[in-house]
């Protein structure tokens, strides 16, 4: 990643206005950036071994402070991550060991690499455990120097606590406004940290933070909110329906996370490509233009699938992802299928249904082919299908009377089978 000098700083705010990453930030923010370079920090969940790509608009944020020539401060809430944000939700979270959320922290500290520069440069990327200071600092202490600086009438405004008290809080999710706000003091007095990044539902916890840090230090503090992104369905960004989409590959799959991105509304792909990419105002335009003279090319979402696959699997995993993807898309051309390679085969093998079998014990008849692979249920739906047309084998329409053998093996050892449009077959031969 480039170093960028702070003379970048003062245009940070309308670098991330048009990009759509401006919900709220506090007064006299810009006034501040445009005395130089600033120290600031955005807060992970360590609950889960793996980000999700709802916290990419976050990463983001951190990174366009860096590009801008800021320092960004990854803080990951190993002492905060043992109690747990209320969030607005209906329950309590389930309390990890200590053991656990170390290792969570450890993991997404690697796949924060792939997005903020942590080598030797000014404004190297830092990452800090706020376990570090929660875990030893004395409750009574605690209390008499930053808890008598919150009232409890304040607290209960705050959204994500207001609607947990008919169905119930406890005294340690409560808290956590008090914990994130030291969290900004410490950080403030350590490594100078003024500015608190977040979404749009940490509004009252940041500027608590700096509200404290104003009261005990009598210093400026401030804050950048995002915006809460959805989806078209309104879920949240990364939650669909098969379950939330990962950054780690043994969660989600480099081609499961790459086909969430192409299959992105054509009504957002724009909105993804200027907050989640550093694409230039010019590129989102030329995208944009592709789209409208060739909708169904999908220049904007493989853009933007190609660009974030990459970015959080490598290039590697982001080329086998996409000549996955094109040839999933293509799979009736049998030119396709000959053209794909044995790791692009076993990809698919992986993410469809599989079918294994020997050389030797390969049925030769379609019908018992197609039934013994799970194709259909049974000998006579198989002929009922072949009899309709809707089997087809390496993307040739079968008929009941063929017959199938290693000549038709794609790659020496793999045959596509699909019913219709939407059941799938990957058949792998040993």
């Amino acid at each position: 990643m480039r170093f960028v000098t702070f003379a970048a700083m003062n245009t940070l705010i309308e670098e991330l206005t048009w990009r759509g990453l401006i919900h709220d930030v506090t007064p006299g923010l810009t006034e501040r950036l445009a005395r130089g370079p600033i120290a600031g920090y955005g807060g992970f969940d360590p609950t889960a071994p793996s980000l999700q790509v709802g916290n990419l608009v976050l990463v983001m944020l951190l990174a366009h402070l860096q590009r801008a020539g800021g320092t960004p401060i990854v803080l990951v809430g190993g002492g905060t991550g043992l109690i747990g944000d209320p969030s607005g939700k209906r329950s309590e979270r389930p309390l990890l060991s200590q053991s656990d959320v170390d290792e969570n922290v450890a993991r997404q500290r690697r796949q924060l690499e792939r997005f903020l520069d942590f080598s030797d440069i000014p404004n190297t990327a830092t990452v800090v455990n706020n376990a570090d200071w929660l875990r030893t600092t004395p409750l009574v202490e605690f209390l008499r120097d930053i808890g008598k600086h919150f009232t409890i009438s304040s607290m209960l405004q705050k959204e994500s606590i207001r609607s947990r008290l008919d169905s119930g809080i406890s005294f340690a999710e409560f808290s956590y406004m008090l914990l994130q706000a030291y969290d900004f003091l410490h950080l403030f007095r350590t490594h100078g940290c003024e500015l608190q990044l977040g979404g749009s539902d940490q509004w009252g916890n940041i500027t608590a933070g700096a509200e404290l840090i104003r009261r005990v230090e009598s210093g400026d503090a401030h804050g950048i909110c995002a915006p809460l992104v959805t989806t078209s369905s309104g879920e949240k960004l990364g939650k669909t329906a098969a379950g939330t989409v990962w950054l780690d590959a043994d969660d989600t799959s480099p081609y499961k996370f790459y086909q969430f991105w192409i299959n992105v509304d054509d009504a957002q792909v724009e909105q993804f490509l200027t907050m989640l990419t550093f694409k230039s105002r010019a590129e989102i335009d030329a995208l944009r233009e592709q789209h409208s003279q060739d909708a169904g090319a999908r220049h904007p979402h493989r853009a933007l699938a190609q660009d974030l696959t990459a970015r959080v699997h490598g290039e590697e995993a982001e080329h086998r992802a996409a000549e996955a993807s094109r040839v999933f898309f293509d799979r009736q051309n049998v030119a396709t299928l000959r053209a794909a390679s044995p790791t692009v085969w076993e990809m698919l093998a992986a993410e469809l249904p599989c079918w294994d079998t020997m050389r030797t014990a390969m049925p030769t008849s379609v019908v018992d082919f197609i039934a013994s692979a799970g194709l259909t249920e049974s000998k006579g739906e198989a002929r009922r299908q072949l009899r309709q047309g809707g089997i087809y084998v390496n993307g040739i329409r079968a008929g009941g009377d063929d017959t199938i053998d290693v000549e038709q093996l794609m790659a020496d050892r793999y045959i596509w089978l699909r019913r219709g449009k939407k059941k799938d077959v990957i058949v792998r031969v040993a």
